[in-house]
């Protein structure tokens, strides 16, 4: 019988005794038994299997729960073959069924600032990299050229936890082009059923002695309220000190 340690070794081409006990299935061993595919089949990806991949994706984590996602879902053809005849060597992209582009969105934050009448001092370097802090860099002494990007916690959970709702798939994809005319109701729609499933406290809104306390405190309130004010502006000198001449 196949076992973890066989799709790890399968992997990385070195021996070990990791999973040794394990069979070969579940979600993990799918993961270690993930495999590149250039070549496809005439049938199409139906828009049901479609929806079901994208809402998978979106329930990855997501940094400080800005969301700062969106995907273009490309299904004129003509635009698939542009973008397939921008990189020759990998035709696959113009032969797959079903093409998607995926965005790192700085934008949205900034209308939902605008739309909660908040400043937004927060375009830095470290808003475009999500990166992480400098002091993990003296800690583990990384050298220049190397820089955190992100952390991740890994144990086991002590309580069964909660499943933190996602902003809409009618805003973070796309067809064709990025089109955000729906910000407004879109972002409404998602505070009220966020708030229903999971209110936040007074006491967790954020600078109530500047704005005061909301009667309806919504994922846009309180992600405007968080970006109100400069965050690790200190980002960018300190990936130029490690090496990296950015301007």
């Amino acid at each position: 019988m196949k076992t973890l340690a066989d799709l790890i070794q399968d992997r990385f081409g070195l021996p070990t005794e990791a999973g040794r006990g394990m069979p070969a299935e579940g979600t993990v061993a799918r993961i270690l038994s993930h495999r590149i595919h250039r070549r496809y089949t005439a049938d199409p990806v139906s828009d049901e299997t479609l929806e079901i991949v994208l809402a998978a994706g979106l329930s990855a984590p997501s940094k400080s729960d800005l969301q700062q996602v969106a995907i273009v879902v490309v299904k004129d053809p003509s635009k698939q073959a542009t973008i397939a005849g921008w990189i020759p060597a990998m035709p696959w992209i113009g032969q797959c069924p079903r093409f998607l582009v995926f965005c790192g969105d700085h934008r949205r934050i900034r209308r939902v600032a605008e739309l909660r009448g908040k400043p937004f001092p927060n375009d830095t370097l470290d808003m475009f990299m999500n990166a992480a802090v400098d002091a993990v860099s003296e800690l583990l002494v990384l050298p220049a050229g190397v820089f955190p990007v992100a952390g991740l916690c890994l144990g086991y959970p002590a309580l069964a936890g909660w499943i933190s709702m996602r902003l809409p798939p009618a805003l973070t994809v796309h067809t064709d082009r990025y089109d955000d005319s729906r910000l407004e109701a879109l972002v409404e729609d998602y505070d009220r059923r966020r708030e229903a499933r999971h209110a936040t406290p007074r006491q967790g809104q954020r600078f109530a002695d500047r704005f005061g306390y909301a009667e309806r405190y919504g994922w846009s309130e309180d992600k405007a309220r968080q970006y109100s004010v400069p965050e690790r502006h200190n980002f960018g000198p300190f990936i130029r000190r490690h090496g990296f001449g950015l301007a």
